[in-house]
This record gives structure tokens, sequence and C-alpha cells, in this order.
């Protein structure tokens, strides 16, 4: 599955996207399957509630089923005015 960054997400993890192999049933376990990769995943994903996920282009929770997905995006909560 393609997996994004934007924003701080990509300066933290250093790669604006990547190819990941995954057995993660959820988009949290994604996460937790990314951290435990390196530490560079680690101070990304340090406090999810500062951001958001995207799963085929599409808002989603962290507790979504990445069954038949074949992309997610991670993101900062965008601001306006």
């Amino acid at each position: 599955m393609n997996v994004m960054y934007f924003a701080w997400v990509r300066e933290r993890i250093g790669v604006p996207q990547e190819n990941v192999q995954t057995k993660a049933a959820t988009v949290a376990d994604l996460v937790a399957e990314l951290v435990a990769r390196e530490d560079r995943y680690a101070a990304a994903f340090a406090d999810i509630s500062a951001l958001r996920v995207a799963v085929d282009q599409e808002l989603a929770d962290f507790d979504a089923p990445l069954a038949g997905v074949r992309e997610v995006a991670f993101f900062p909560p965008m601001t306006g005015g």
C-alpha cells in the first residue's frame, strides 16, 4: 500500500511517501508497525492525537480497517481562517 506523509510528519520521517508491505488490520496497527521500524517513525507518531489520517482519500479514524486499501495519508490537522 502507498503511505503518504505531509507537513511536519514528512519532515520527521524524511520521505513524502513509500510503498509498505503490511499485515496491519487497522490504521493503528499500521502506525505500530511503522513505529517499530525506526526512531524517525516513533518521533513522527509520538502523539497521534496531533494527526489526522485519510484512507483512500477519505478522512478516517485510526481504528479504520485496511482491507483492500490502496493509500493511507498522515497529516496534521488543517487550520483555516
